[in-house]
């Protein structure tokens, strides 16, 4: 049998010696000595010297007195006022000064010239600052062309955009008027004048949507109040019809600024419509809506007697309600407790308080239509997208 011995490389060099190991980097550098007494001084006074060299190289034998040092016992002078020159007359820190003697003014010469600031022509030609005394009565106010109105106004007349809306497209340049950008806000158009808008404010808008709840009792319509959730909690992806036909798919994004388009109180239950497109919102709730809405009302007669035809005709058109008159509505009867109601305004309570006129007691009210959108069997709690051919 034959037995190989291996050796690790480098076992056949040189025994070592003293050293172990290479020295670190800047080991044998020690540590710098600090000079004495007598070298410091002698090094404060070569750079004092260079430094006065470097003076009177520069400004020769009268430096400005901001260069000259003086001891730290003495105190500092007092700062020279504007009318005085800037180059006083005294001599530098490094020469002996002269004591001044008298002589006469002829002998002494021309005064030094002054320094004068060189004219700006920009400046000359800006008018002079009025001061502003507080009357604003000489302040003309900004005439306007005959017939013209804000930008963002005629949009949302035209139904563009809300006026919020369209003010942030006109800041980002997103409207033409007659095929030229207008970007200032506050801009007036004429109602003859062609408006269009940008791409990028069309997609926008076509991203925002809006949402049909079914809102139960015990919600509110708007911000939460009294304890009371808002109907908007609702919409959520576990709440969404299983039968919504849209085909929008559900975004966190769509529940931002998502706003109820006119109110159900707390104890009214049906259709209950919410936006993020403001368009939407002025068609339902806006001034000069005549968008439809259709109640279920169940009522009560205080002596259980049925309503007369004259209480009737009052509630289809004759009664005011906060010194308005109301516009005319449809009334009829569905059964022998039910009434259905159809409206073209929206009055804060206005089903309820017209009951009231002709001594109707409401015991449940419920929105099943508004315009083209119908509630039809969306269960109570659950949401549903607007349809495209549901649209305001």
């Amino acid at each position: 049998m034959v037995t190989i011995k291996l050796k690790k490389p480098g076992t056949d060099a040189a025994p070592r010696t003293g050293t172990a190991r290479p020295p670190v980097r800047g080991s044998a550098s020690g540590v710098k000595a600090r000079p004495t007494l007598a070298q410091a001084q002698a090094q404060r006074a070569e750079r004092e010297a260079r430094y006065q060299d470097q003076l009177r190289q520069r400004f020769g034998d009268r430096p400005p007195e901001a260069f000259v040092r003086r001891p730290e016992s003495s105190p500092p002078p007092p700062r020279p006022s504007r009318s005085q020159s800037t180059m006083p007359d005294r001599a530098p820190r490094y020469a002996p000064r002269a004591e001044p003697t008298a002589a006469p003014v002829a002998a002494q010469g021309p005064p030094p010239p002054r320094y004068e600031p060189r004219p700006n022509p920009r400046r000359q030609a800006r008018p002079a600052r009025r001061r502003d005394d507080g009357d604003d009565d000489d302040r003309m106010p900004a005439e306007h062309a005959p017939g013209s109105m804000r930008l963002s106004k005629r949009m949302s007349e035209l139904g563009i955009a809300s006026r919020r809306e369209a003010d942030e497209w006109i800041a980002k340049g997103y409207v033409r008027v007659d095929d030229q950008i207008v970007s200032e806000l506050g801009s007036r158009v004429q109602p003859h004048q062609r408006i269009t808008i940008d791409a990028k404010a069309k997609f926008q808008q076509a991203q925002r949507v809006t949402v049909l709840v079914n809102k139960p009792v015990g919600y509110v319509s708007g911000q939460a109040e009294d304890g009371y959730e808002p109907a908007v909690v609702l919409v959520t992806p576990a709440n969404q019809w299983r039968e919504d036909r849209s085909g929008t798919r559900f975004l966190r994004e769509h529940l931002k600024s998502l706003v109820p388009a006119g109110r159900l109180d707390i104890d009214s239950v049906g259709l209950l419509i919410l936006t993020q497109d403001g368009r939407v919102a002025k068609q339902l709730i806006g001034e000069d809506s005549d968008i439809e809405k259709e109640y279920l009302v169940r009522v009560a007669m205080a002596d259980r007697k049925r309503l007369s035809d004259a209480s009737l005709a009052l509630l289809r058109h004759g009664l005011e309600l906060d010194g308005e008159a109301l516009r005319p509505a449809q009334v009829e009867w569905v059964n022998d407790d039910q009434l259905r109601f159809v409206l073209t305004q929206g009055k804060k309570r206005q089903i309820r308080r017209m009951c009231e006129a002709v001594g109707l007691q409401v015991l449940g009210l419920k929105r099943v239509r508004v315009g083209k959108a119908m509630l039809g069997d969306l269960p109570p709690g659950q949401w549903r997208y607007l349809r495209a051919d549901e649209s305001f």
